[in-house]
Formats: structure tokens, sequence, C-alpha cells
């Protein structure tokens, strides 16, 4: 017996003279994201609705169930709309797929489970590039993340903050009510990927019950994946460490939408409250309070308030980076076979035409630019001037490293082979055959260390440098982050800071390690897509670039990495 009863309050039950919206049904044809699945959907489209005016959204998966008698949004929505406590928006309503089965013998595919548990971009994208743009045929939506919403009750609200976590250029604001944050497929680590990752500009209603398969001889739950309120809680102490507008509310019921259903009033207001305000990222106030443990703060690393900036744009390709003793960047674009320079003011010029398709660009310690071909098999040293000479040659170099002492460690992915180059003669230093897939180099500050960067696994590799510039005592030393539904994570590129702390370029983001190799901090990205490189550079080499298809990007840091001119002595890590 629950200790108390919850009901739908009159923002629940229509009310006269207020205008009413229309719901109409509608079939989603299947596309490429579920494929053979038809997805059957409906639209609320409100009274005060002007299709001159882009209109604010809200989607509601497990559609048909908001759209009950029991949940009644299409009623609220008309009361909060007409005393302006929420914008004039449209509501989309869309059930999970079920894929049909070819004959009445075999049972058909219900996709529920995987389209809302999974924390890939799969329904995101689904949403961005198939619901939304079908829906805007008829109607004027917001192309404003701010006006987009998200809703989910059980298994669905992960799928709805999963969307808005992959795409916060799309969604901001989401509603969980009883969400399955639990070990089913991996939402279980959400708590501590949002711990660990720069804050992202969304807005959380989260709603649970605690009863929530919870019977008295089992008080920390019956369900295998773990207890659904107490790992609501821990979503909650997440976002509050890492500073989101969010909020929990636990209600004394179990696995059903009677207390979620009539407190959705209020939800709604809360979630849009002070619109047409911008949701924006924002730091945790009391992060560098007495007795908070500063290991691995984002805010140590970063200041939110200085997010990336585009450098140039417009480029084929973006592979190299490098910067040199006055803060000039140089980078590469391969396939037009050009290096460009960029000064310390953000100005691109050409450096370099016919270049070999040179990929990845370092300096050494004669102030020279080093930049490897893989067409031509060198790695080539140009001087201030852009006339060049090969230094090494036959050498399938895609990543390098130079030392303080001038000797190149390069490494030839397809035979798994890092060689080392000590300006006279080659010698293979290290076959890293343990490794799936290696893809990047980058030199310890200290230089006693090589990172080395596994595309096809989650960890990277840390070797030794032995006297003879040996490579000895290997290891797969740092653990990453591993991204949803993609075979390869793709650390292609890898720079460390003046504590030794490592910077990996993956798929999921800018993961940086501490030195004793755990993941502490995950930047986010500047836009969508791969990183193909990172790097410090600067005057002060305080300026973190990456390189992301044809753009570079930079943005100002709090830590500094340490260039090859200057060798520096590291701290010993936290143990």
């Amino acid at each position: 017996m629950w200790a108390e009863e919850y009901s739908l309050g009159p923002d629940s039950q229509p009310q006269a003279n207020t205008p009413k919206g229309a719901v109409t049904k509608h079939v989603l044809a299947p596309g490429k994201f579920y494929p053979g699945t038809p997805h059957n959907y409906s639209v609320y489209v409100p009274a005060q609705y002007n299709a001159a005016k882009p209109a604010p959204f809200m989607i509601f998966l497990d559609g048909s169930g908001a759209l009950s008698n029991n949940v009644r949004v299409p009623v609220v929505f008309d009361n909060l709309i007409a005393k302006g406590d929420i914008p004039a928006m449209i509501g989309i309503f869309i059930d999970p797929g079920k894929l049909p089965s070819v004959s009445n013998d075999v049972q058909n595919r219900y996709e529920r489970v995987f389209e809302y548990d999974s924390l890939s971009d799969r329904y995101a994208r689904f949403l961005i590039e198939e619901v939304i743009p079908e829906v805007a045929k008829s109607y004027n939506l917001s192309k404003d993340p701010n006006d987009r919403g998200l809703e989910g009750v059980s298994t669905g609200a992960v799928g709805a903050f999963a969307a808005a976590w992959n795409r916060p250029d799309q969604f901001r604001r989401v509603l969980s009510f009883i969400g399955t944050f639990v070990s089913m497929k991996g939402a279980d680590g959400l708590p501590a990927l949002i711990r660990k990752t720069e804050p992202k500009p969304l807005r959380v209603f989260l709603q649970a019950g605690r009863n929530d398969h919870i019977v008295p001889a089992q008080p920390y739950g019956t369900f295998y994946g773990g207890s659904w309120p107490i790992n609501n809680r821990v979503m909650a102490d997440a976002f509050e460490f890492s500073g989101y507008d969010a909020k929990l509310v636990l209600g004394d019921e179990g696995h059903n939408m009677k207390h979620g259903a009539a407190i959705m009033p209020e939800a709604l207001r809360w979630l849009w409250r002070d619109y047409p305000q911008p949701i924006v990222a924002r730091p945790n106030p009391r992060a560098f309070q007495p007795g908070w443990d500063p290991r691995g703060n984002v805010l140590s690393v970063v200041s939110l308030d200085k997010p990336w900036e585009e450098i140039g744009g417009g480029y084929k390709e973006v592979s190299g980076i490098a910067g040199d003793k006055v803060g000039n960047v140089f980078f590469s674009d391969p396939t037009a076979s050009r290096i460009y320079k960029a000064a310390p003011d953000g100005k691109v010029t050409l450096f370099k035409d016919n270049t070999g398709g040179a990929t990845k660009l370092r300096f050494g310690p004669d102030g020279r630019l080093y930049a490897s071909s893989l067409a031509w098999k060198q790695i080539i040293a140009f001087g201030p001037s852009g006339t060049g000479s090969a230094i090494v040659t036959n050498a399938a170099a895609n990543d390098f490293v130079i030392t303080a002492k001038g000797g190149i460690y390069y490494l030839d992915r397809v035979h798994k082979l890092i060689t080392y180059f000590d300006g006279k003669n080659s010698h293979a230093a290290f076959k890293a055959d343990e490794l799936s897939s290696p893809a990047g180099l980058a030199l310890s500050p200290d230089q006693g260390m090589l990172v080395v960067t596994d595309q096809g696994s989650r960890f990277s590799w840390s070797l030794q440098i032995a006297a003879g510039n040996s490579l000895i005592n290997g290891e797969p030393f740092y653990r990453l982050e591993m991204p949803e539904q993609r075979a390869m994570i793709g650390a292609q590129s890898a720079m460390l800071d003046s504590i030794g702390q490592v910077y990996f370029a993956t798929a999921t983001g800018i993961q940086m390690t501490e030195a004793n190799g755990r993941v502490a901090v995950i930047l986010n990205k500047p836009a969508e897509g791969a990183i193909n490189s990172i790097a410090f550079a600067g005057k002060d080499s305080n300026w973190m670039y990456v390189a992301q298809g044809g753009k570079l990007y930079r943005r100002p840091t709090k830590v500094a990495g340490v260039p090859v001119w200057s060798p520096a002595k590291l701290p010993q890590p936290p143990l």
C-alpha cells in the first residue's frame, strides 16, 4: 500500500474556454536507422500555432502512453499554453517500432529496447534525420536546440536522455519519468560519464518512485540490473556534482506513471521556465570549496565560458598540428597537399604547397617544421621560408615524435612497427603486435616515456625509452571510455601536459587521463565527427588545438604542454 495517492489535478483536466489543440495520427515509413520498421506517431498542434513563426516542440517517446487518458499530455499542453506557462509548442508522440514478421508463423521483432536502451547516437539521429524532417514537411519547427525537448518513461527515459546527451546541439530539455538508469545496456555508466564530462547545455527533470521494483524483503531492488530509485538518485548526484540545471522528484509509487502523470504540469513548467532564455552549460560554484577533491576537475582544465573557436575553415582535411616557439600554429591539409600557418591572432596563410600529402607535423628542437609524407615515404624538415629537405627516407610514418636531441620515433601503422632514427641510421625500436590498430605517438615532458594510441581498443600504451633509444616495458596503461556501437574508439592522437596528464582525441571527446592512467575528464568536441589530431600550441603552450574534418579549432586552457626543446621533470602522479 502506497504512502500517498496521486491524482490528476486541474491542469490535467479539460477546461472550459481554453483553446484546444488538435491531434492527428501518422505512420513513418521505414528508414535507414531501423530498416524495415515503420513507426506510428501523432502530432499535437496547439490552437495558437502560427505557421509564420518557428514553433518550439517536444518529442514524447512511447507516445501513445503520453496521449492516454492516464497522462493526458495534450490536455496539459492546452492549459499551460493558455496560461502562458509554456510556449505554444508542437508535440510529437512517437511509439517504438515493430519489425513486421514475414509470415504469421514467426514472431515480430520488437524494437523498443534496442531503440531506447542504447547509449549510442542512433536514436538521436533517427529523430534528427527522419522524424523531425517528416513532421517539418507540414509544420514550421524551430531549429534552435533551446526550443526542443524530449520526454521518456522507463527505458524511454534513457532513450530521451541519451539523445540529448549525444546531441545537445539539437536538444536541450529532458523529462525523465521512472528512468531505468540501471545495468541493462550501459545506462548504469551514465553517472560516471556525467561527472567526468565537461558539462553540456542541458536541463533535466528526473522523477522516480521509491517503491519501483522494491519489496520489504528486498529494499535494494528486485531487478537484475540494480535498484531503479537508487540509480536515479545517483544520476541526480552526478548532475549536482557537475553543476547541471537538474531536479529529482521522488514519489512513493512503483513502476508506473501515477505519480509522473500527477506532476506532469509542474514538470513541464520547470522544464520550460524562463523561456526563451537559452539553456547554457554552467560550472558547479562549489567545485573549489574546502574539502572538494581537486583532482581531475574539468574546471581545472578549461573554462566553460571560453569555448572552442574555429580557425579558418573550408579545408579539404586537417590532419597534423604543430606550434612554434613564438606562438604560430602550422597545420596540414594532406588532401590538398598543403601546409598552412595560423598566426596567434588566428589569421591563416599558406606556408607550403606540394607537400607530398604531408600528414602529421612536429617542430624540432632546431626550430624547423617536420612533416611526414606517406606518398613520398619521407619525413621532411622545412625551414622558415618553406624550403624542405628529406631527413628520413623510405619511412612510412603515420605519426612521429622528435626528442630534444633530434632523434625521431616514427610509427608504421600497417606493420605495427615503431622505428628510431638517430640522425644517420634507423633501427626498429618496438614491434606493437599487441596493439589492435596503433595510430598516434606522444612524448612525455621528461622524454622518458612514449605514449602509443590504439584505435581498435579501449587501451592505449605506455612504453619506456631505454638506453640506446629502444622502447621497453610496454603496458596497456591508459584505459579510455569506449563509444557505443563503434568498432574503434578512434584515438588517433595524444598529447601530454606539464604534470603528465594525457589527452586523447577519441570518438567520445577529448579524454584526459591522470598520469596514473585513469580517465578523469572528457572535454566536449567542437562539433560532430572524428578528431584527427590534437596539440598544445601558442607562445606558452596553453592553447588546445584540434583538427576535425576540414576545420581547425582552438581553445585556451588552464594547463600547458611542454615543448620538445624544453624537457621537464614530472611530479609523482596521484596514486
